[in-house]
């Protein structure tokens, strides 16, 4: 039967969802912000192998947070626009509540809920998993990275703080600069020389042979950044 939760009981039924998860976990959050108590909780289920995805609106995490959240390899992460509900689940218990990730385990808010059982509260239950699997699936699943891309446009230096799990065999600018043993800006200088990029008013863009062989402007999430297939050459041809 689907019990009343207040602000004392959220918080403890919410960590009890957490810490009994021994198949899934699904935080569905406007914020993605932790709080040490909820990142002690997720690395344990990250060592157990518990498949947990978070769904956040806006992204609110420190550098420091981005790194570590990298390392928890069995932690998917996806970004949904326009994202309000805030709802967690695990295979046997869900909790719809006004309470948000970052206020977990904080009492000066004065918060509601309701828990739903799946056993007993069967059909809410399913209705409720039904549409967080929906929202996880209108979701763009993201990769959290930290990279500063040093370049000699002003315009173009940007952290790149997510890149899509898209299963391409293109890599961001940092990447490929990265897999062959170069500087970003010096990668971009040979880009440039090689006929790939061209610089107006101070800003790189992708030329028509570019375009040609993949490259790829993108928009992503948190700046713009540009895509290159791997097989890319950006050393000149012997003549």
């Amino acid at each position: 039967m689907a019990k009343f939760l207040n602000t004392s009981a959220t918080n403890y039924f919410l960590e009890e969802l957490i810490k009994t998860a021994m198949d899934r976990l699904i935080l569905i959050s406007p914020f993605l912000k932790l709080n040490d108590r909820l990142k002690e909780l997720l690395e344990d289920k990250n060592r157990l192998k518990i498949d947990v995805r978070l769904v956040y609106g806006k992204n609110e995490l420190q550098p420091e947070e981005i790194n570590w959240l990298r390392e928890l390899s069995f932690i998917r992460t996806s970004f949904c626009k326009n994202l309000h509900a805030k709802c967690y689940l695990n295979e046997k218990s869900c909790i719809i509540t006004s309470l948000n990730l970052y206020e977990f385990s904080q009492v000066n808010n004065n918060e509601m809920g309701v828990l739903l059982n799946r056993a007993e509260d069967s059909e809410l239950y399913r209705d409720a998993y039904d549409e967080a699997q929906r929202i996880i699936r209108i979701s763009d699943e993201v990769r959290m990275s930290l990279e500063r891309i040093s370049t000699a446009d002003p315009h173009s230096e940007k952290v790149e703080e997510a890149e899509p799990e898209t299963g391409w065999t293109k890599l961001t600018s940092s990447k490929l600069a990265k897999k062959l043993g170069i500087s970003t800006k010096e990668l971009m200088e040979k880009l440039t020389v090689a006929g790939y990029l061209e610089i107006k008013e101070d800003k790189h863009y992708l030329t028509p042979k570019s375009k040609e062989m993949g490259g790829e402007f993108r928009m992503g999430k948190f700046g713009p950044y540009f895509l290159w297939p791997e097989s890319i050459s950006v050393e000149p041809v012997e003549p």
